[in-house]
Parts: C-alpha cells; structure tokens; sequence
C-alpha cells in the first residue's frame, strides 16, 4: 500500500535533514541530486524545514553566488542543546554540544572515595548545570550518560552492582528532577566508546568488532552486523568476570575478583609494571597503568625491562581477546580505554601475534585512537541521535536550548 501524502512528507524531510547532518550544508539542488525527488518536492520539504526552524539559509555557492539555486542550506544546530556525562568512580566529566554534536563547553570535577553520597551527586550535578550554563543553553533537550556497571534493558536503570559508588545509582534520578524537561538516556560505557570508535575511530566502516575496554576495570562491547548487542540483562561484554588462568581464584557473582579484571585492570597492570621495575605516577590507577605503558612503548623505560612488561601484558590482554575471537568471530578486536591506546599498535601487534598462535579464526587488533574520551564521544552522538529523532519527528515534542 503505498504511503500517504502525510507519512511521504516525514520520510522525506527526514532525509533531507540527514543528508544535512551529515554532508553539511547542501544546495536545494544538491540536495534533489542527493535524495533523487523531484524538483518541486524539493522545494517543498526546504520550505517546509525552513518554516519549522529546522534548517536556514548558511550562505550560498557557485560561481555567481546570488540568486536561489546558489542558497546553501544548513541545519539550525543551536536549535537544541545536548548535554554528556562521562561518569568514572573517581569523577564526573561533562560536555556540551549543539545538535551537530560540535563541543560548546567541557569540564570535570573529581569525586572522591571518602565523599558522601549526597554531596558526591551534588558535585555532578552542579557540574551539568555550570557547563551548561557556560554553554550559553537554556535548557538542554536530551543528555547522553555513559557508566560502568549493568544497565537494564527493560528499566534503562544503572543496576545496583558491588563496587560500584552508590552516587552513580543516585544521580540519574537527580538529573531528571533538576532537568525536568531533558530527555536522560542512560548506556554501558563501553557501548559508548564501541560506538565512538565505529563513527570516528579504529572501527571506522566496519559493522562487526569488539571491543575490549581496558581502563580502570575491564569490559567488552560487541558490535555484530551493525547492531550493539547488549544481551538479555544488559551484561554482554562483562568480561572482568571471565574466568582465566594466573588468578588467585575464581570470580564469584559479586566480584570479579580472580576474573580477568583481575589481570587486565588498572590496578593489575600498575602491579605488573612494577614487577619489571616500571612505575607509574598518574593521579588514580587508570592514569598510572595508561602513563607506565605509554613509557614502556616510548621507550622511556630500561628498554629490556619494558619489553618484558609488554610481553606480559600481552600473555595477559590474549586471554580476553582470545574468548572473545573464539565465540563471536568479530574479525577485528580494537584495545580501547586509556590503556588500550596508551599501548597503541605495539601492544596491538603483540596481542595480534598471540592470537595467530592460539585461533585459527583471522582476527585483526588495533589499538583505539579515543581512549577515554569515546565514553564522552559516544554519549554525545547517543543524544543527538535521540535528539533529531524528536526534534525532526513532523509529530514530536521540540525544545530549543
């Protein structure tokens, strides 16, 4: 049955603005070479978007630069505020952006372990408010908010997890009273910077990866024919809690102590380090781990001692790699986290090289070119992609920030 005139409209404007969002800004003539529509329906949809404050004029193109066919058209990207939280168990990070997702204004704070609960979701809270304050954004449409831990598919909820700051519980739900009118999306951070480092890093153009967070714990993101797969609570990708050989013990459901976070965390690889007589002095366990392997690779290390520590770090990363290669079959393992790309392609080449020798299945691995950042990278295309399916929806609530 073919569409209505109504339903037509929506899946052309649609369109338009995508072709926008992504290309930038684009003639009306462009944009009918683009869309392949007719003329006159293109001329409607740009009236149409520029009635509704979705798209403007931006400035015009061609040799004669006047007249209507040479107007550039362009989305209104200050039509919408969006907001991203990159929540750590040692501090909160925050970032503005437009509905392009271009950074406005950024900022942190640290948490401390010592802090209260109450005052610990105060800081972060206020954080969100000042950023967006300096931001110039009234009100912020959708907010974006990566963290560690197991959220659940059919609440959205960061689910209560043993070592985890209960802050983090505490804050979604505070956000949302001080916000009332944004839109809080809540995701795993490690599905966030899978999904940063497909759109603007190590996992460009593929549709099928995983990977392996390495940072101050351990996780995994599976990217399978395009779709992030969560599983059916919410836990695919818990790989701190895989059992492995050289623990004490074996992880229990509690803790991943004794599971492979317990030889790839943070905490793990700073004790390695210095088991080669490597140290590394960053502010908090993640730093340090990212700080003493980037020396090992710079070479500001006793050379033979930074390459023991690196082959050992590797015999290690394999073991999650490997398990991960030998049930899904992703065909590239990118190493993410501020360890993963502080390890960059020679821990990559290293892991890769182990792999050869233990699967048979061809497997690439990089190292991730956004390491910590892709949590908040990820947060923010997460709320742009909910924040233009609202704002270009022809039935959908809009706010301007």
């Amino acid at each position: 049955m073919p569409a209505s005139p109504s339903t037509a409209r929506a899946i052309n404007d649609r369109s338009a603005l995508r072709l926008l969002q992504e290309e930038g800004p684009l003639t009306a003539g462009q944009l009918k070479q683009l869309t392949g529509l007719s003329r006159p329906t293109v001329a409607d949809l740009v009236e149409r978007l520029t009635a509704s404050g979705l798209i403007t004029v931006v400035g015009e193109s061609g040799e004669q630069r006047r007249g209507p066919n040479a107007r550039l058209y362009g989305i209104v990207a200050d039509r919408a505020h969006l907001a991203a939280l990159d929540v750590r168990t040692e501090g909160v990070a925050v970032t503005v952006s437009d509905l392009l997702g271009r950074e406005v204004a950024r900022a942190s704070v640290p948490i401390g372990g010592d802090t209260g609960t109450g005052p610990a979701v105060e800081q972060a809270v206020a954080l969100v408010e000042r950023v967006a304050k300096e931001a110039g954004a009234r009100l912020l449409h959708t907010v974006g908010i990566g963290a560690p831990g197991l959220i659940d598919p059919v609440s959205g909820e960061l689910r209560d997890s043993t070592g985890l700051p209960e802050w983090h519980r505490r804050l979604v739900a505070a956000l949302q009273e001080r916000l009332p009118r944004a839109r809080l999306i809540l995701e795993n951070e490690t599905n966030l910077a899978a999904l940063a480092e497909q759109r603007d890093g190590a996992a460009r153009g593929r549709d099928t990866f995983v990977l392996l967070w390495l940072g101050h714990g351990t996780g995994a993101a599976v990217v399978l024919d395009g779709v992030l797969r969560r599983g059916a609570s919410g836990g695919a990708g818990e790989i701190g809690f895989l059992p492995v050989p050289g623990t004490a013990g074996l992880p229990s459901a509690t803790d991943c102590a004794g599971g492979f976070h317990s030889l790839a965390g943070a905490a793990a690889v700073v004790e390695l380090a210095g088991q080669y007589g490597l140290v590394g002095e960053g502010g908090g366990a993640e730093l340090a781990a990212a700080e003493v392997v980037r020396g090992a690779v710079a070479g500001g290390s006793p050379a033979g001692a930074a390459a023991r520590f690196l082959d050992a770090l590797a015999d290690r990363v394999v073991l999650g790699v490997a398990s991960a290669v030998a049930v899904l079959d992703p065909g590239c393992v990118v190493l993410g986290g501020e360890v993963g790309q502080a390890g960059g392609s020679v821990l990559a080449g290293r892991v890769a090289e182990r792999v050869r020798g233990m699967s048979p299945l061809v497997t690439e691995v990089v190292a991730g070119e956004l390491g910590g950042g892709g949590v908040l990278r990820g947060a923010v295309l997460m709320a742009r992609e909910r924040a233009q399916e609202d704002l270009y929806s022809p039935v959908g609530p809009s706010v301007a920030g």
